[in-house]
């Protein structure tokens, strides 16, 4: 009778010092915190949610970067471990929950920096209020209303196409002719003909305010960059169709590896983290807008989209490049990479990463043929 008294007891003690945040513990609501970066600080907010069957699901904002809505790709809570991880932007964060489930410290990684975060639970009368996200612009035929053209310091090197100020600046950097006529035409620039020399060598920035409210989406930014070359670079141009090279982008044998875009946006994201070797994030971008990104920066040839798939997608590529890709940055002076762990080529890696592909072919193709441009008028 006294063993079993004894057991009774250690049972008793065990339940006591039981922590009380394990698995019982409920994490959904919002959650906020101070990132502080080396640039400056950013306000973030998490709000957690749990579906019927325990499942957890996040939405972040960074409310100091425009507070856009990102879903997070995994939340979960392992006894007082919370961990997310947001792969759209590369980022996630590892922490520990309080024992009254108050905050939740630890650390938030982004690429190759990791910095301390505390994260919050907020209340209704404490949370951050999140701004509003631009509305989009409706104007069918937009202009700009003011436009200042510059050539680009010889010290800064990049590219960069880009609306800030909630819609109210459209702003290009290290842009030659090249690339303006590509990206408001959408053509390669071996569709040019009668091109000057100088279209592959001034490089201009170039910041313009929209004549309407509201955050244009490509084909608006296109409508207004189109009238910008004609009223400041006096272009004019008539079309003809040739036989030429191509690069047509399919799907592979397998489908394709794409995940639905996590942003809610009506502008894509497309960058370069490094060149060489290639590593490209794709975000909230149509196949249209990836065909045009590898024809405009990355191929030799004009490149077109036959996979006939629709919507938006966020995907990463990453790629050991020829030589002979890259030219509108300058080319790949190095030869390539022989490293053990260096990226495949670009064809083998689209079609392991994304599972799309990319033929050559020739077909015939629309072409520009430059009647008349000149330098930028003054500002």
């Amino acid at each position: 009778m006294k063993k079993f008294v004894l057991s009774i007891c250690c049972l008793l003690l065990f339940l006591m010092g039981a922590p009380v945040h394990a698995q019982t513990q409920d994490i959904s609501g919002t959650w906020q915190g101070t990132l502080h970066t080396p640039g400056r600080d950013l306000r973030l907010v998490l709000k957690i949610s749990k579906a019927p069957d325990g499942k957890l699901g996040a939405v972040m904002y960074s409310i100091d970067q425009g507070g856009q809505a990102i879903t997070a790709s995994s939340v979960s809570l392992d006894g007082s471990s919370v961990k997310y991880a947001v792969a759209v932007i590369n980022g996630s964060f590892e922490g520990t929950l309080s024992a009254d489930g108050s905050t939740i410290t630890g650390k938030w990684t982004q690429g190759p920096q990791t910095l301390d975060l505390e994260l919050g639970r907020a209340t209704a009368d404490t949370a951050w209020a999140i701004p509003a996200p631009p509305k989009p612009m409706t104007a069918t035929d937009p202009s700009f209303d003011v436009a200042t053209i510059k050539l680009t310091d010889p010290n800064d090197r990049g590219k960069l196409f880009t609306v800030s100020g909630g819609g109210r600046q459209v702003i290009t950097k290290g842009t030659t002719m090249d690339d303006l006529i590509s990206f408001a035409y959408g053509v390669h620039p071996k569709q040019l003909v009668n091109a000057p020399d100088w279209f592959d060598k001034d490089r201009f920035d170039i910041t313009g305010q929209p004549d309407a409210e509201g955050v244009p989406n490509q084909n608006q930014m296109r409508i207004m960059l189109q009238k910008l070359l004609v009223s400041r670079f006096g272009l004019t141009f008539h079309k003809d169709t040739q036989d030429l090279s191509v690069y047509e982008i399919v799907i592979g044998k397998d489908g394709p590896k794409l995940t639905p875009t996590a942003i809610q946006n009506n502008l894509p994201g497309l960058f370069f983290r490094s060149i060489n070797p290639a590593d490209l994030m794709v975000r909230n971008a149509t196949m249209a807008d990836f065909a045009g990104l590898m024809q405009s920066a990355v191929l030799d040839k004009p490149v077109v989209d036959h996979t006939g798939i629709t919507g938006r997608y966020d995907f990463e590529l990453k790629w050991t490049p020829d030589q002979g890709q890259f030219e509108t940055f300058g080319g790949i002076k190095s030869a390539p990479s022989d490293a053990p762990d260096a990226p495949p080529d670009l064809f083998t890696a689209i079609q392991q990463q994304t599972g799309l592909k990319i033929n050559s072919t020739k077909a015939p193709v629309e072409v520009m043929v430059i009647d008349k441009v000149s330098q930028p008028s003054p500002n």
